[in-house]
């Protein structure tokens, strides 16, 4: 993970960047005073209130490391506006893209982002899931074989901004 790149949108790399301040800012600070209250309390062997606290600083700084490796390798991706419309385009990073699913002729449209940011439910596919993957550097009109599932099938690309 040291060196991998993070492909992630402006919003996605500024998300990072609030959540690594708030652990480093305020959540450190709240963890240092649960282990002063545990240590208040006496005897560390058998405190369970102290192992909490060591288990939830452990988490925290774990969280920081993940988050400060994210930041230092992320590569923010142009996103697409919506409103330019190239002739040639093709499906990319930080595109957005319709779809018709060919076998029930379901229309869904998606942003394509990098794994980290990635939350289907809401529209946003990792480049890496096998429909991204099957439609990357593809134009719009192409019908295209998802392969790498149990059942592939044929999605047709309706748009592209």
């Amino acid at each position: 993970m040291e060196n991998d790149k993070f492909y992630v949108t402006q919003e996605g790399y500024n998300d990072l960047v609030k959540e690594h301040e708030n652990l480093v800012q305020n959540v450190r600070q709240q963890v240092i005073v649960e282990l002063q209250e545990a240590r208040a309390q006496g005897d560390l062997s058998e405190n369970a209130d102290y192992d909490a606290a060591r288990d939830h600083q452990a988490q925290v700084e774990a969280r920081i490391r993940e988050l400060e490796t994210m930041i230092k390798n992320a590569e923010i991706i142009e996103e697409s506006d919506g409103k330019k419309k190239k002739k040639n385009a093709v499906v990319k990073l930080g595109s957005i893209v319709t779809l018709e699913d060919l076998q029930d002729h379901v229309e869904n449209a998606f942003s394509i982002v990098g794994s980290i940011e990635a939350d289907p439910l809401n529209g946003k596919l990792s480049n890496n899931t096998p429909l991204a993957e099957a439609i990357l550097d593809h134009k719009v009109g192409e019908t295209v074989t998802v392969t790498r599932v149990e059942e592939p099938y044929k999605v047709k690309i309706l748009s592209i901004k």
